[in-house]
């Protein structure tokens, strides 16, 4: 994404198609100007809305802010939700020269002109794709709460650190060192334990904000399909007492509660010689290493079998279908069982207050942050191998200058979350997941 910081740009702001308004975002240096060319009005008071004609397309109101969203000039024009004026608007401000922006390049400039950094930035992306209270609530840590402070907290114990070694550097001549070892290994500790916590909880925080992984699972004709369409209360996947019916992962997701669940329905679990039903065989269990919750559904009126999977780290809730048909009722202090019946509902409830009490029962208090960013979990990996080279490096005795590599190195892997190192190329991968507009 090439940008100019002399470039004046200009975007429809809500989303596409006819409504009852729209907004006209033009944000530079001649955002002001030039929209007073098409005004009735002299002049623009900032942070103050100006009922006025545009052009002879339509009646708006404008609102000039001296630094907005952008961190620049920007005046917000609200005209009628008209396609046509819409358009009329747009063809008219490029035609006087402004540039029609790229997408996320407001977000982009805000982070330029320092108005957002760059996990911030990101947040924004989040914030408008959330679809539920906690997917909103991420967002909106990530944008203004806790986790900008911790970001910043981590970053200033690593100066710190890299600052201490420094110093030694400069009166490396002299022998002298400055730096208590003692005291630079208990901050390290600290500081791999904050990371640690960061780290455990981007398997909770990025299953929220994508929606919580749930892969039903169990053998053939277990009624792994009817649990999912009375789920969703609808007929989503084929039901047959043809064994093997399912041969494909289907999915659905489902909010209960303010959280979303994605459910994925699998193959039913047997040897087949069946090359399609094997390939959904093997789909099933790659559902299950990436699920976070799993529904393993029984026949309640067939014997019990052991499922032969690994279920290590997973949240497993045994579904005993078919509860209508069968008085044989499992009994397991070492599994959560819920009796259902997909047919007549019976136990869904409990089923679904089970899933909501698994989930929940992971989910930090407010006060915590959460980790849900694919790419600054990757960087936070990279900031504690840095770090356990610089304890190892302590622990051996290597020279203060090659330490002090390693934690220069968890500085640039932290300072690329928050934007104090970055690329055109990641950049350019962050906005351009954006809207125009944003």
């Amino acid at each position: 994404m090439d940008m100019l910081s002399s470039d004046t740009i200009v975007a429809i702001s809500t989303p596409h198609g006819m409504g009852g308004i729209a907004v006209i975002r033009i944000s530079g240096p001649d955002a002001l100007p030039l929209s007073l060319r098409h005004l009735s009005v002299d002049s623009l008071t900032e942070r103050k809305a100006t009922y006025c004609r545009f052009d002879d397309i339509d009646d708006i109101v404008a609102i000039f802010y001296t630094k907005g969203y952008t961190g620049e000039p920007t005046v917000e024009l609200s005209c009628h939700g008209s396609l046509y004026v819409q358009q009329a608007m747009l063809q008219a401000l490029v035609d006087d020269g402004a540039r029609l922006a790229e997408p996320g390049e407001f977000t982009r400039r805000a982070f330029l002109n320092g108005r957002l950094n760059l996990s911030q930035a990101e947040a924004v992306a989040d914030l408008i794709d959330s679809v539920t209270p906690v997917q909103h609530h991420l967002a909106v840590s990530q944008l203004r709460g806790g986790y900008a402070r911790t970001l910043k907290d981590l970053r200033q114990q690593l100066l710190d650190l890299t600052s201490l070694l420094e110093l030694e550097l400069d009166f490396s001549q002299e022998d002298v060192e400055f730096a208590d070892r003692t005291q630079l290994r208990k901050i390290l500790s600290s500081l791999h334990f904050q990371l640690s916590t960061l780290l455990s909880s981007f398997r909770m925080g990025n299953a929220l904000k994508r929606g919580i992984p749930v892969a039903i699972v169990g053998r053939p004709n277990a009624g792994k399909s009817s649990l999912l369409n009375a789920l969703l209360g609808d007929d989503r996947a084929i039901v047959s007492d043809i064994p093997g019916t399912t041969r494909d992962t289907i999915e659905e997701t489902l909010t209960l509660d303010g959280i979303t669940f994605r459910f994925i329905d699998t193959a039913g679990l047997r040897h087949s010689d069946d090359t399609v039903e094997a390939l959904g065989i093997n789909r099933t269990r790659k559902a299950i290493a990436d699920a976070y919750l799993v529904l393993y559904v029984h026949d309640s009126t067939t014997p019990w079998q052991e499922p032969d999977l690994d279920l290590t780290d997973k949240h497993v809730i045994v579904v005993q279908n078919k509860s209508d048909l069968s008085q044989h009722a499992l009994a397991n202090p070492q599994l959560s069982i819920i009796n259902i019946s997909a047919k007549t509902g019976t136990g869904l409830p409990e089923l679904r207050a089970a899933m909501l009490a698994a989930v929940r029962g992971e989910m930090p208090d407010e006060s915590n942050v959460l980790l849900s960013n694919v790419r600054h979990y990757e960087a936070m990996q990279r900031v504690q191998q840095a770090l356990d080279n610089v304890r190892c490096g302590l622990e051996d005795g290597t020279p203060a200058d090659l330490v002090a590599v390693d934690l220069r190195d968890a500085l640039y892997h932290l300072g690329t979350i928050t934007g104090e190192v970055t690329s055109d190329e990641v950049l350019g991968n962050i906005f351009g997941r954006f809207c125009v507009g944003k």
